[in-house]
């Protein structure tokens, strides 16, 4: 189980940081600069909370050094408050502590190979050649299809579906409800009908990475679609077939990556941006929410398109002209020529 209490001292020696006040200062669970009391640990990060900082009860704060002075408690000081916090919080995350079982009820086909101190909640499925490492959680009513490979400590979530190949690195996290493998929408028209193209790729995913509540992962038609290490998906998220996603690469709710797109490393994706299939993104680009990606981008930087919100009337005055902006550039190029 997690540590339910750490001291000053402690969390400096974990974190690696410089602190000031009583090295015994001991918190139990964290807590925003408003509501924490002595026995919570809090962050400062955004300076637009520093109005809070003066006033705040809590025991320890992590701060960046311009702030020490403003602090009234015991401090821990870090270049990178927000990650920092991060990283100590994770002392009181219990969410998924679990105890090893196998429930009654769950069906765990003779073929299947289960790891030492796994637990199989209610309803759940494992079928024939699955194979599961040590120390996995499987949450209730999930199902893990024919041949699908878990690795170590991965935690997954309740009613996830892992289709059938499906390979997990280590220390995977699948919130509730993703579907991992299923076919990639291939289709071709043939004497006016479409004609399924079977999807014979699988999914690969690397260590670390974490996927969102009711996001989809398509298996690839005859490669594998590919996350590498580190990668966070949030919820309601499409990865389309034969995408590879770089690691460290973390992409906002309801982003849509359609099939065949390659996407760097360090890439950060806003919510509901698009990005076409067949393109390439270099590592290290971010790309701004509802951005959709029309063409492939060659290097690192921010990209954004679309409209930015304004009053409806002007943006029904601005949709007019824009109609009328092809005409308006045909007169003054002729202008020009003359």
């Amino acid at each position: 189980m997690r540590a339910r209490s750490v001291t000053l001292a402690e969390l400096a020696a974990e974190l690696e940081l410089d602190y000031r006040g009583d090295p015994a200062t001991e918190v139990s669970a964290p807590a925003t600069l408003e509501r924490a009391g002595p026995r919570h640990l809090s962050f400062l990060a955004n300076p637009r909370y520093r109005r809070h900082l003066e006033s705040t009860r809590a025991g320890i704060v992590v701060l960046a050094e311009e702030h020490l002075a403003a602090c009234p408690c015991a401090a821990l000081i870090s270049p990178d408050p927000y990650a920092a916090f991060a990283r100590a919080a994770t002392r009181f995350d219990s969410s998924r502590d679990f105890e090893p079982g196998l429930h009654a009820n769950a069906v765990v086909a003779q073929s299947a190979r289960l790891g030492r101190d796994c637990r199989v909640a209610a309803g759940v499925v494992v079928e024939a050649n699955a194979r599961i490492g040590d120390r996995v959680h499987l949450g209730a009513g999930t199902v893990v299809e024919d041949g699908a490979v878990i690795g170590d400590q991965c935690f997954i979530g309740p009613r996830v579906t892992l289709c059938r190949g499906v390979t997990l690195g280590q220390r995977v996290l699948v919130h509730p409800g993703a579907v991992i493998g299923a076919d990639g929408f291939g289709v071709a028209m043939h004497r006016e009908r479409w004609i399924k193209v079977p999807q014979l790729g699988s999914v690969v995913v690397g260590d670390d990475c974490e996927i969102g509540a009711n996001t989809t992962i398509d298996r690839g038609t005859l490669d594998d679609t590919v996350l590498e290490e580190d990668v966070r998906l949030d919820n309601q998220i499409q990865i389309g077939h034969n995408v590879k996603v770089g690691a460290h690469t973390a992409m906002a709710g309801c982003a849509a990556v359609a099939g065949s797109a390659r996407i760097g490393c360090y890439c950060l994706i806003g919510g509901g941006a698009g990005i076409l299939g067949h393109l390439e993104i270099a590592d290290r680009v971010t790309i701004t929410a509802m951005s959709l990606v029309t063409h492939s981008i060659r290097e690192a930087g921010v990209y954004s398109s679309g409209t930015p919100l304004q009053r409806n009337l002007d943006w029904r005055k601005n949709a007019a002209r824009l109609r009328q902006l092809d005409a308006l550039a045909r007169r003054l190029k002729k202008l020009e020529q003359d």
